[in-house]
């Protein structure tokens, strides 16, 4: 018996059809699973990896876009071409692409953005350099 990864990350959205858009044409995300009714949908976008995105609509409950999640971290090699294709999806880039060399050892030099998803969630692009 063992852990054998990372399955998904769940997000509440406001917006279902918004949210799933952004998603599937921003980063190229598939559907691979849906459910649900108007009101109540839900559906797993995969990422890669066998890793996922679970989206719940939510249209009328209220939350502080963080809740107990802090971010969402994307793992890619092109984090500035990933930055612009979210900005020009009408994303808020709150933080612009740059390296960063995580003090660990040994370093970890890496180059990330960040930016707020359809309902605020904090997403940041993670790319190893």
């Amino acid at each position: 018996m063992n852990i054998q990864g990372f399955h998904h990350v769940a997000i509440r959205t406001r917006n279902f059809d918004r949210s799933l858009h952004f998603y599937q044409s921003v980063f190229g995300f598939e559907t691979s699973v849906s459910w649900g009714t108007p009101g109540a949908r839900a559906a797993m976008l995969s990422v890669g990896s066998g890793g996922h995105i679970e989206i719940f609509e939510r249209p009328s409950e209220t939350w502080d876009s963080e809740a107990a999640m802090l971010h969402l971290a994307l793992r890619t090699d092109s984090c500035d071409e990933y930055t612009e294709r979210a900005r020009a999806a009408g994303a808020e880039v709150t933080k612009e692409p740059k390296d960063v060399d995580i003090p660990s050892d040994p370093v970890y030099p890496v180059r990330i953005s960040f930016f707020k998803g359809p309902d605020g969630e904090i997403v940041e692009l993670f790319q190893e350099r």
